[in-house]
């Protein structure tokens, strides 16, 4: 069955296909950069994304929160000021939001290292970043960007897995620092 025929018949599998795909073209060292970009943990970690970027950025934020990070959303009215040693990832596809940009220039004004996920390697952030990883997202059939958001959410579960990996009971801990005001 070719993918057009597995899209009209069973469009998740399409979707798993292209995710499939895309993953399996992301570059190995750059993919190890980013993983290394969260070895001090002790750093303060801001995330920020625009749009459904922005909704993948706060899950991400979440989930390295359940590790025992010290993780803030910008934009949420607890989130302290960016400062020095502190680090920021922004996800953007077109690596050209203006805000995303703007954040990012401020971070490295305050001395803050910056991280980008973004499917233009040569674009603005990626030139101010200093951690890259570029999501190849090209040719997708699906609505949207939502190949680059969906890739985005498995690449930072991948960080979040491998550092899981490195904690004793980590899945404990986790239940612990889930939310119970719901």
């Amino acid at each position: 069955m070719d993918s057009r025929q597995i899209a009209q018949s069973r469009p998740w599998l399409a979707v798993g296909q292209e995710i499939t795909e895309v993953l399996g073209r992301i570059d190995a060292d750059a993919f190890a950069w980013l993983v290394q970009a969260f070895d001090d943990p002790d750093q303060r970690w801001f995330f920020s994304g625009q749009g459904r970027s922005g909704l993948v950025a706060q899950m991400g934020a979440m989930r390295f929160m359940h590790l025992g990070r010290t993780v803030h959303f910008v934009g949420e009215v607890s989130a302290p000021s960016i400062r020095e040693g502190d680090a920021l990832l922004i996800i953007s596809g077109s690596g050209e939001t203006p805000v995303s940009t703007g954040f990012a220039r401020i971070a490295k004004a305050e001395g803050a290292k910056v991280v980008t996920l973004t499917h233009q390697p040569a674009g603005t952030l990626a030139g101010i970043a200093d951690v890259t990883l570029h999501v190849p997202v090209e040719g997708s059939k699906q609505f949207g960007g939502s190949l680059f958001e969906q890739s985005c959410l498995i690449l930072l579960d991948s960080i979040v897995l491998f550092m899981a990996q490195q904690i004793p009971d980590a899945h404990r801990l986790m239940l612990h620092r889930h939310t119970n005001l719901q």
